[in-house]
Parts: C-alpha cells; sequence; structure tokens
C-alpha cells in the first residue's frame, strides 16, 4: 500500500480546442475558459508535489460524466442544474418549457456541439482500477471517455426516445468558451488501467438517468 495517494477529478476541458480529434493525452493543453485553466494549473501543481514529496498521484481527465446508477438509487442533483442531460429530462418532467442549445453553427454533421458522454459506474470503475497502478513520485495522466461523441441535438433525441416526450428545443447564439467538438482517444487506458468503457451509446446512457429522474422528479429530496 503506497503511503499517499491523491486523485484528482480533472477534465477534458484542459485541451481548449484541441489540435486532433479524438484528443489522446499528449494533445497540447491550451484551455479556452476559465474552468480548465484552473483545472490545469491543480494538474501541474500536483505533478510538483508527486515529485517533491514522493507521493504517487492521479490526474483523471473526464470526459462528460452522465447517466445513474443501474439500480436507480443515485443520480444527479444539482442547484442549480447546469448539466445537458438532466437539463433534456427537465423539459419531459415538466419542469421547464423547452431545453435551450447554444449555437447550431459548428463545425459538426447537425451544428451543434459534439461531446463524449461517460457513464458515471465506468467513471467509478476506472478510479478503482487506477488505485492498483499508481507509484510513487508519479502522477498517472489517463483520458476518460469512451471514444463515442454525439451533438447536443443527439442528445435530445436520445431523451425523447427514453422519456416519450417531445421535448422542445429553443436555439440561442453560441456561448464563450464552447470548442466544437470533445472526442476522447481511449488506447491509455485500456492500455495502463486494463479499462474500457461498459456504456458506449448514448441510448443507454440516457436510459440510466431517465430512470433515475423519473422516480425522483425532485432530486434527493423526492423520498418515493
Amino acid at each position: 500500500m503506497l503511503g499517499q495517494e491523491v486523485f484528482f477529478s480533472s477534465t477534458t476541458a484542459t485541451y481548449g480546442q484541441p489540435s486532433r480529434i479524438p484528443i489522446a493525452e499528449d494533445t497540447l493543453q491550451l484551455p479556452i475558459n476559465p474552468y480548465g485553466f484552473t483545472k490545469l494549473v491543480i494538474e501541474r501543481a500536483l505533478k510538483d508535489y508527486a515529485h517533491a514529496y514522493g507521493f504517487a498521484g492521479a490526474a483523471l481527465r473526464y470526459f462528460n460524466a452522465s447517466g445513474a446508477s443501474a439500480d436507480g438509487t443515485i443520480g444527479e442533483d444539482h442547484a442549480p442544474e447546469t448539466h445537458l442531460i438532466p437539463l433534456i429530462l427537465q423539459v419531459a418532467l415538466g419542469q421547464r418549457e423547452s431545453i435551450q442549445v447554444f449555437g447550431n453553427d459548428y463545425p459538426t454533421a447537425d451544428g451543434t456541439c459534439m461531446r463524449d458522454y461517460i457513464h458515471v459506474e465506468d467513471l467509478a470503475t476506472a478510479h478503482v482500477t487506477a488505485l492498483e497502478k499508481l507509484e510513487a513520485g508519479k502522477v498517472l495522466e489517463v483520458n476518460l471517455g469512451t471514444g463515442v461523441g454525439n451533438s447536443v441535438l443527439e442528445v435530445i433525441k436520445a431523451c425523447r426516445k427514453a422519456s416519450g416526450h417531445p421535448i422542445p428545443v429553443v436555439m440561442s447564439p453560441r456561448r464563450a468558451g464552447e470548442p466544437a467538438e470533445l472526442v476522447a482517444e481511449c488506447a491509455l487506458a485500456k492500455t495502463l488501467l486494463g479499462w474500457e468503457p461498459r456504456y458506449r451509446r448514448i441510448e443507454d446512457i440516457v436510459q440510466t438517468a431517465w430512470n433515475w429522474h423519473s422516480r425522483h422528479p425532485q432530486g434527493y429530496n423526492d423520498r418515493r
């Protein structure tokens, strides 16, 4: 057992607008928003501290964490909610009139941003696996995604299918600091950790989210 271990939940946002897709770990990290910048600062500090004090670390770069536990006991409940899938499902639940889509003029197939959605249970498994691979004085830097990209409109379509609701869309201008496409290259996670995601289809990820939200429309305040 190592003496000191630090796991840091980092993010794909450290790459900014990547020079290539899919994004490998050696892609230049040039964040374009404060969220990605602060995560990168901590990544670099973590490596310095690991080198100086000999502890073992991991900077796990999440792509878009999504979904809910398969048994329906754990799901997303943020106040305010900012994540795309729960926001869309709030429309299906009658808690919002529509879902706002920011930008339909990106260089993607349907003009909306494309992201890599990784199921929370796959993220949890990756953490357990990474714990066994830590080395004193080093920081493991690994992308955690599926290697599959889905656009905002594709996610909305999956939510319509899971919920059976039409889910109206309102198009709005782009938000600053949003790259067009963020999709993971997952080869390193497979090689170093022996890890691969179980959930790859956005429909399956969304279905677990809907199972939870439909049973807990008020989040953890709903005890039904």
